[in-house]
């Protein structure tokens, strides 16, 4: 049994890598804002009320967790929103900074010490963080926070590479999900079931690249 720890579970992707990780003997804690009653019955750890953007919250949430107790952590949670030059709102930018990008590092880095050596650090980012497969423009905090978080992705993967933590950097695909009005061409189940796979592919050779949940590597 394995004990896994995943940011944002009460839906979508979140609460269908819950529900698949637990079907396969895993003990699972989920870190959101707000729970739901589908992730409450679900069998995992629940601690709502999370705000993954204050790192003082941050902070007394890692306490929680003994020393070599994780050995999986999905960085899951994020949000979303379109900046156009014509509706340039910082504080939507920022506001993705913090939870999309500085969140997830801030977290992984907290929780360090909770991390068994050999462990593994999940980021669920977007191709929309690529520089070179931007064909659209706009979306400027989104896609920004998603390349920054991309960034320090990787050099985590290159710092953590002596305790033998593997860090996968994964795109979900074009998932239905309340993010994006449930336009997606895939359901959040096999969303997470890509995700899982990828994960468990995760090693030191694939530690710190960036793959689309189909096992395609993706451009930065």
């Amino acid at each position: 049994m394995q004990h896994i720890v995943i940011t944002g579970g009460n839906k979508g992707i979140g609460l269908a890598l819950v529900k698949q990780l637990l079907a396969r003997g895993n003990l699972v804690s989920v870190l959101c804002r707000h729970s739901s009653d589908e992730l409450e019955q679900s069998g995992a750890t629940v601690y709502s009320g999370i705000e993954l953007g204050d790192n003082r919250q941050l902070q007394q949430l890692a306490g929680k967790f003994a020393a070599n107790s994780i050995d999986l952590l999905i960085n899951n949670a994020g949000i979303f929103s379109n900046e156009t030059l014509d509706d340039f709102d910082l504080s939507r930018i920022q506001q993705q900074f913090q939870v999309d990008a500085l969140a997830p590092l801030a977290l992984s880095q907290l929780l360090l010490p909770a991390i068994k050596n050999g462990g593994k650090i999940a980021m669920i980012t977007s191709r929309m963080g690529s520089i070179s497969d931007n064909g659209s423009g706009a979306y400027y905090g989104y896609r920004m926070a998603k390349a920054a978080l991309n960034a320090g992705s990787v050099s985590l993967a290159r710092d953590l590479a002596p305790r033998n933590i593997y860090v996968g950097i994964y795109h979900p695909g074009f998932v239905q999900t309340q993010m994006v009005g449930f336009a997606g061409d895939i359901s959040p189940d096999e969303a997470a079931s890509r995700i899982i796979q990828r994960i468990n592919e995760l090693d030191a050779s694939r530690s710190g690249w960036f793959f689309h949940s189909n096992g395609s590597e993706l451009p930065w």
